[in-house]
């Protein structure tokens, strides 16, 4: 399998947790895996891209218009790597802002809605709410495992179901692994077109 991925969101949303379940999980699958993150201010809600490079690659970074996939944790992070995406690839995003500091000081409307227009005019995207998809789990925190679902869910990672899953078990705390699991369960139910 040739497959290149990026994930992009903002520290403490767990975008480096999804990012390596995918490579171990393609691993686990046979394929090599180059892989890479590019973190700024990560613990102050600063951007976090990571690039997961699934069969044969000559470096870990993934050139511009050539990703297959963008799993986007927040709508303007989405936006801001969308050069990476290839012409026939797809946007996962979610339609939940992260705020940052500068809109809490200027109240400058940033609400995600124009990102979320502008993705849907520039590419095929499937457009999820973390709160929405997150709800029956008591907090959005476990949104990065269900965007994994959802990547899943539609077919377009390549990887089964069965081996991430078994990834996930491997990465997650015993006592968070069965919530995990409903939450990645919840994103390929979204994935598959069944739910929201």
């Amino acid at each position: 399998m040739k497959k290149d991925i990026l994930i992009c969101g903002v520290g403490g949303q767990g975008t480096v947790l999804a990012s390596k379940i995918i490579a171990a999980s393609a691993m686990d699958e046979g394929s090599t895996v180059h892989s890479a993150e590019t973190i700024g201010m990560a613990q102050r809600g600063g951007s976090v891209t990571s690039h997961v490079r699934i069969g044969e690659a000559y470096a870990p970074l993934i050139p511009q218009g050539a990703a297959d996939m963008i799993l986007a944790f927040e709508p303007a992070e989405a936006v801001r790597n969308l050069g990476y995406l290839k012409k026939d690839g797809i946007v996962i995003v979610n339609r939940v802002p992260v705020k940052p500091v500068t809109e809490s000081l200027q109240d400058t409307g940033y609400d995600g809605t124009e990102m979320i227009a502008y993705l849907q005019k520039k590419c095929s995207c499937i457009v999820i709410d973390a709160e929405k998809i997150c709800a029956p789990f008591g907090s959005s925190r476990y949104f990065n495992i269900a965007i994994l679902g959802v990547a899943v869910g539609s077919g377009r990672l390549g990887i089964s179901k069965e081996t991430v899953l078994a990834e996930l078990e491997r990465r997650v705390p015993s006592k968070y692994v069965e919530i995990n699991k409903a939450a990645f369960y919840a994103g390929v139910e979204v994935g598959s077109g069944k739910t929201l």
